[in-house]
């Protein structure tokens, strides 16, 4: 069985909207179809076909996650001997070597946690692949649909 890598916080976030969706939208999806059960004719019922459209993806979305759950590797870099290297998990700060303003920080992640907003990347990326192994001080070339990319990489943290 394929393991996923996940940080912590993804899969208490995971966690969270599972236990979300078992006990407050499941609930209130079966509420909302008995109501509208007792509206009559099923066949021309909006809120009846509504409603069990709303329980197909809650229950789609609740065996997803459970999926995920299940296979989920969860790493934690703080406990990882990493010698500096960058590794699944940690917090990279690095600055573009083609312009000197432009300073980001990524934590690289599994793959469903990514949100470029938020900072996170997936492990799957061009960036990230071109950093895993890589320490504080070395220059890493990334392919992005630009270009090649340079960035310095200016520290690593395991949070």
């Amino acid at each position: 069985m394929k393991r996923t890598p996940m940080t912590l916080r993804g899969a208490e976030a995971l966690r969270a909207e599972l236990k979300k969706l078992k006990t407050e939208s499941r609930p209130n999806v079966i509420k909302a179809i008995a109501e509208a059960r007792g509206h009559g004719d099923l066949s021309e019922n909006a809120e009846y076909h509504a409603a069990r459209e709303q329980q197909g993806f809650i229950e789609g979305r609740i065996s997803e996650i459970e999926g995920k759950l299940g296979t989920a590797e969860i790493i934690d870099p703080t406990k990882l001997v990493t010698n500096g290297k960058v590794v699944f998990g940690a917090v990279v700060e690095l600055d573009d070597q083609d312009d000197a303003n432009h300073h980001m920080t990524y934590q690289i992640v599994g793959e469903d946690e990514a949100d470029i907003r938020e900072g996170r990347i997936s492990i799957t990326s061009p960036i990230a692949r071109a950093l895993v192994g890589k320490s504080e001080g070395d220059v890493v070339d990334v392919t992005a649909p630009g270009g090649i990319k340079s960035y310095e990489i200016v520290a690593v943290r395991y949070e």
